[in-house]
């Protein structure tokens, strides 16, 4: 049976960002379908469904049964994601791949998945959960800086590509936010304090840790997502977040590269 309301499928649902998105959407009056690998009971009048965005099979079963109770799906928020912080010249190829896999192609299975829909239905809205970090390579945390760049390149690819089937693809670029982000960090296991980099990175670590705690809420994100989804033709990037991290945006935009470099790392200690 095809759902009268606007439908929306959220992945990382669980906590954060996610769970901030899927609530505001249900009080937008959207269905919401919210996705995570361990999800718990629905509340809110969000449905929670298990996926996997790592897993293939997982993604497209998710997918699946939110077409066969709904009948169409009208926005894919893609937020599922972790951070791995660490020197790059200690970080393994597998810890590389991981981070790639979730934060890359988990946002590219969704997409993958709910293309055909949207596109049969000539609408539908996509938005993939970027960062700051996909502005500019943030230091140590240059593979999750750098499966932020392939999500922003593979946006923006997409919206060209989906324009003409009246899909809407958009990128939202939040600074540090309250979230599970800095709870679930991982640090690379090759890092240690004989590392040659272990000054500066625990230099970054404190700096990191106090933007963390006077960080904004979720809620404007959320915000942000439901403001893009009411938009028939939404702009690709939308940063949000503390206007001294934001204004990385304008400065890397404007500003000859030596120059933001020399900023950037003061701004940072390095």
């Amino acid at each position: 049976m095809r759902e009268s309301r606007k439908v929306a499928l959220v992945t990382g649902a669980s906590s954060g960002i996610g769970a901030a998105i899927a609530a505001k959407l249900a009080k937008s009056g959207y269905r919401v379908f919210g996705a995570s690998r361990h999800p718990g009971a629905s509340a809110n009048e969000i449905e929670t469904i298990v996926m996997d965005v790592d897993d293939d099979a997982s993604v497209a079963s998710a997918v699946a049964r939110v077409i066969d109770k709904a009948g169409r799906i009208d926005a894919a928020v893609n937020c599922a994601g972790w951070a791995l912080t660490g020197p790059i010249e200690e970080t393994s190829i597998a810890e590389a791949r991981a981070q790639m896999e979730t934060n890359f192609f988990g946002a590219l299975r969704v997409s993958l998945a709910v293309l055909p829909i949207m596109r049969a239905q000539h609408s539908g809205h996509i938005v993939n959960v970027s960062s700051l970090a996909g502005v500019f390579g943030n230091p140590f945390s240059g593979l999750y800086s750098a499966s932020k760049f392939a999500l922003e390149g593979l946006s923006e690819s997409l919206r060209f590509e989906t324009r003409p089937f009246g899909v809407r693809v958009a990128l939202i670029e939040p600074g540090d936010t309250q979230s599970q982000l800095p709870a679930r960090r991982r640090t690379v296991a090759g890092a240690s304090a004989q590392s040659a980099y272990a000054e500066a990175f625990g230099r970054l670590q404190k700096g990191q840790a106090k933007d963390e705690a006077s960080a904004p809420s979720a809620e404007g994100v959320a915000d942000v997502v439901a403001r893009i989804l009411a938009a028939p033709n939404p702009r690709l990037r939308h940063s949000v977040g503390m206007a001294g991290q934001r204004i990385v945006v304008v400065l890397k935009r404007v500003l000859p590269y030596s120059w933001f470099e020399r900023i950037v790392g003061a701004a940072l200690g390095l």
